[in-house]
């Protein structure tokens, strides 16, 4: 090694430089300012030629040479080195990357050029202090047509996503696609409509449902996207017909019982059956499953419930044993014998057993237990239809009479212990109470119900794509600052970012909590009022008015009820449409008798 002052113009430009691309005029025209100012910090590095010439290449600082011939020096300092075996390809690497980044074309050239001189990606990672993974994205370029390569080279480069999209595909598709979008001299090339006709459809194995077995079968291969992070799976493969195969195959293998494969609507969400309603929350034993496969390829399942069917007779009307009234040619019996007690009779034992048990409800010592058995065995009486929020359906005291079954020994008397009157008491509950926006509805006693227990705490995570959706944008920044998430430009953006936060996160909006309103609360209490009320409605009746006020609970409203003259409806009539006659002087002892 030594230090030499020779005339720059006789230095010869070495024809394997690494830096192909020309730098900005901006940074020339400052290279140039230094130079003039101070001259060269730096010598150039030189070896002499090796095939018989006398003359020297420069090895690392082309630009410096360019920049001190045009500041008119006569003579520069270099500094001169004996010729590496890869004729200083390295030296060359690591002295442009040091002093000005390389563009990319011009990193893979001189990456190829040390490959083909026996350097291993691995060596060459460790010398340029690069990851492997860049070296192996980097040499994708060797994928791209040299015509495009040398239009990226005068610094004209897309991003990187196009520049993934182009690499993947053959060179006669970029072809194609570069002679009909090719720029004329000093323009731009449309990269964005360029990677736009060589895009493909790309189906991810990280989406993908079934096994190497099912991949082997439909000759799907799975190419290994250089350009995506490191820490994820991002094998791919285009041959979407045979990825989507797999899937209903594995979707067929792996139905769940009640479940079913379904299609999706042109805004690739679930088409369900006919009259079917979507389960948002917690599905039950007998609601169904569908499943399908979203825009992305991947298996999604949606839970769905399907009203109940009811068989009908000839007539039309319901049947619960499927007897359709039909002659089946029997032989018909004979006239039964006339009971002992005759309807009118019965309809007076009934009231009598009525009085007789609201009397001792409101009077007879009852244990707490006992009380609790009584309530749960009320709601399967035959009087009681509940629109339950179980199942969403609406059902009569058949569906009550397993849980009053549990509590009743062999001689028909109340036989049970503590837990089995919990068990009874909690699933009479849970067939009652509802909180849906349908008929099923409890109105305010649901909510107490649930804040008295600590519903809240079983509430599920709120933050998926589906409620999210149903929040406006003020709910979402309130969200989003109550998690610390900054809040973006766009709604749709802001939304992605907090169903992204709350994967690992709780969300529950304050609205779904069960704590109720205060004014819901104030006309419940008012409820408690009607008893005092109900003095003057028995005056009118009194009166002959035949008109009582009531109550609703539902709406807070009065409605009218019509105490009908007996001759419109004579004893003995049983009809359902049939109202019955209520005494409010007996009402009002009875539940009187049990207020004090």
């Amino acid at each position: 090694m030594q230090i030499l002052k020779l005339d720059p113009r006789a230095l010869k430009d070495n024809p394997d430089d690494t830096r192909r691309s020309k730098s900005s005029p901006q940074s020339d025209a400052l290279l140039l300012a230094t130079v003039k100012a101070v001259g060269i910090i730096q010598p150039p590095v030189i070896s002499p030629e090796v095939d018989g010439g006398n003359g020297y290449i420069i090895q690392a600082g082309h630009r410096r040479v360019k920049q001190a011939i045009a500041a008119g020096l006569d003579e520069i300092t270099v500094l001169v080195v004996e010729a590496a075996n890869d004729n200083g390809a390295m030296r060359s690497m690591i002295e442009n990357i040091a002093r000005e980044p390389l563009n990319p074309v011009d990193q893979w050239r001189g990456i190829e050029r040390l490959v083909a001189l026996g350097w291993t990606e691995e060596a060459i990672g460790v010398a340029l202090a690069l990851p492997v993974r860049q070296i192996r994205k980097l040499r994708l370029l060797a994928n791209v047509l040299p015509s495009m390569l040398d239009h990226m080279a005068l610094g004209d480069m897309p991003n990187e996503q196009q520049l993934r999209t182009i690499a993947a595909v053959s060179l006669d598709e970029q072809k194609e696609v570069w002679k009909a979008h090719k720029p004329k001299k000093s323009e731009r090339a449309d990269w964005y409509n360029i990677a736009r006709a060589l895009s493909k459809t790309r189906m991810f194995a990280k989406d993908a449902s079934f096994r190497d077995d099912l991949a082997t079968a439909y000759g799907i291969e799975w190419i290994e996207d250089l350009f995506a992070p490191a820490d994820q799976d991002s094998r791919y493969t285009t041959n979407v017909e045979a990825f989507l195969g797999a899937q209903q195959e594995w979707m067929t293998n792996n139905l769940p019982k009640k479940g079913a494969i379904i299609e999706v609507n042109n805004w690739g969400q679930p088409e369900l059956p006919k009259k079917a309603e979507r389960v948002y929350g917690k599905p039950s034993k007998s609601d169904h499953v569908g499943m399908y496969l979203d825009r992305d390829g991947k298996v999604q399942s949606v839970a769905y419930r399907m009203p109940e069917d009811k068989k009908k007779s000839k007539g039309g009307a319901a049947t619960a044993d499927g007897a359709d009234g039909r002659d089946n040619g029997a032989i018909v019996d004979a006239p039964k014998s006339r009971p002992d007690v005759t309807q009118k009779g019965q309809d007076m034992i009934g009231d009598f057993r009525t009085d007789a048990l609201h009397e001792a409800l409101g009077r007879a010592p009852i244990e707490d237990d006992t009380l609790m058995a009584l309530l749960v065995l009320a709601f399967a009486g035959l009087n009681v239809r509940v629109d339950s929020g179980a199942t969403d359906t609406v059902f009569g005291s058949r569906r009550f009479k397993r849980h009053a079954a549990r509590l009743i020994g062999e001689d028909g008397k109340l036989a049970f212990d503590g837990e089995t009157l919990r068990i009874a008491a909690r699933s009479t509950l849970i067939d009652v109470l509802s909180c849906r926006r349908s008929m099923s509805n409890s109105g305010v006693v649901s909510r107490i119900a649930g804040d008295a227990i600590g519903a809240d705490s079983f509430l599920p995570n709120m933050g998926s794509e589906d409620f999210m959706l149903c929040l406006s944008r003020q709910a979402m920044e309130a969200a989003a600052k109550d998690a610390n998430v900054l809040p973006r430009q766009k709604v749709r953006e802001t939304r992605a970012a907090l169903v992204d936060y709350f994967k690992e996160e709780r969300f529950v909006h304050a609205s779904a909590l069960f704590a109720p309103d205060r004014q819901d609360i104030a006309d419940l209490i008012k409820n408690g009022e009607v008893l005092d009320d109900d003095a003057t409605g028995d005056a009118d009746v009194a009166d002959g008015e035949g008109a009582v006020t009531e109550d609703t609970p539902v709406d807070g409203e009065e409605r009218v009820v019509v105490l009908e003259d007996e001759d419109d409806h004579p004893a003995g009539d049983t009809s359902d449409d049939a109202p019955e006659a209520v005494d409010p002087d007996e009402e009002q002892d009875a539940y009187g008798i049990a207020a004090e």
